[in-house]
């Protein structure tokens, strides 16, 4: 068996997960750690004995792997996209790939043209209740989906010392960090590309974020699913509420807790059926299947999943909701095909003026 060497670029919050994932997977190993703090990487480097560097070049240039997970800010990757293409490292990359669509769709175009994989960290892919979400609806015994309520409200410190900081100041940090995962959610379970979008973004007075902390949407799929979408890191009370329910042609289903709470039940059923969830540690399970999709594809040579050209199609979404709040207007999405992964194009709608009965 071939151990899988890895590098690991950004040691901030988010690392000390894939710290941990690394260290229970025999089939891997980390065999370098790369950070812009320089203090910070010879802390890691010193810690785990391993070589570090301020800058993923120059770790190439001395140390051999195969693979690179990246977990740093969106923005101001392109160095290390290419110092990995040109590495040949297969790339797995925290989620958003870039801060805007084109540079992500720039990435994307690089890792094809180096012949290298790249795969986006969609770990809620790999959460129990998404996996049995989507069986629910491919049994088909509540009928095609129609229409959604997705609501995820919380009061995100973004101070907390635990946690990623530079949401604090990007530009729409909820959309950007948070409802990406949740738009990629739809996208995978309903198994339909969206349509159109309506959306506004605001910041609440008492938000500590520097652009827009509020997200809400309406989003139309093409397989007809009619989507109502609310997110928020400056909810007023310290908790984290959410609340997905899509009502089907003979009944609904309901996940009422982020990591779990799966529920269903036809039209006349007295009382909801819970559905039976495996074990789950919160996002040590879900990166956990991650990376395994990720070894089974670089070492095993099983299909890309959660793919760079994939990705684009979510960001896509988060792109048409700035849009549409910026210009009040419904913005159509025209997807270029998947063999396109450079193309992006959006198209803004008319807005019609709503009539309304008389009398």
């Amino acid at each position: 068996m071939t151990t899988l060497r890895l590098f690991l670029v950004g040691l901030g919050a988010r690392s000390r997960v894939w710290r941990q994932v690394i260290a229970a997977e025999p089939r891997a190993r980390l065999v370098g750690v790369v950070d812009a703090d320089p203090d910070r990487a010879a802390a890691v480097g010193a810690e785990l004995g391993l070589p570090y560097a301020t800058d993923l070049a120059l770790l190439t240039a001395r140390v051999d792997a195969d693979a690179v997970i990246l977990v740093t800010p969106p923005s101001g990757r392109a160095p290390q996209i290419k110092a990995a293409c040109a590495a040949r490292l297969a790339i797995l990359a925290e989620k958003p790939l870039a801060d805007s669509v084109p540079e992500a769709a720039s990435f994307v175009a690089m890792a094809d043209a180096a012949g290298i994989s790249l795969m986006v960290g969609l770990n809620f892919r790999y959460l129990a209740v998404t996996q049995a979400l989507k069986t629910l609806f491919a049994d088909d015994r509540l009928g095609p989906p129609a229409f959604g309520l997705f609501a995820y409200e919380r009061w995100r410190d973004g101070r907390q010392p635990h946690i990623n900081r530079y949401p604090l100041t990007m530009q729409h940090p909820m959309l950007w960090e948070q409802s990406i995962h949740h738009f990629d959610l739809m996208r995978y379970v309903y198994g339909a590309e969206p349509l159109r979008i309506s959306a506004r973004t605001w910041n609440p007075p008492w938000s500590m974020y520097a652009h827009d902390a509020n997200v809400a949407a309406l989003i139309t799929f093409a397989n007809g699913v009619e989507v109502t979408y609310q997110g928020t890191w400056a909810a007023n009370r310290n908790s984290l509420d959410f609340k997905w329910r899509t009502d089907c042609a003979r009944g609904i289903a309901v996940q009422a807790d982020m990591f779990g709470d799966l529920s269903f039940a036809l039209r006349d059923d007295p009382a909801p059926t819970p559905v039976t969830l495996a074990r789950h540690e919160p996002w040590i399970s879900d990166a956990t299947g991650l990376f395994e999709a990720f070894l089974a594809h670089v070492s095993d040579g099983a299909p890309l999943q959660c793919s760079g050209a994939d990705h684009l199609q979510s960001l896509r979404m988060v792109e048409a909701v700035s849009v549409a709040s910026a210009k009040s207007q419904t913005i159509t999405l025209n997807t270029p095909p998947a063999a396109e992964p450079g193309c992006h194009r959006l198209q803004i709608d008319q807005v019609q003026p709503e009539r309304r009965n008389k009398g």
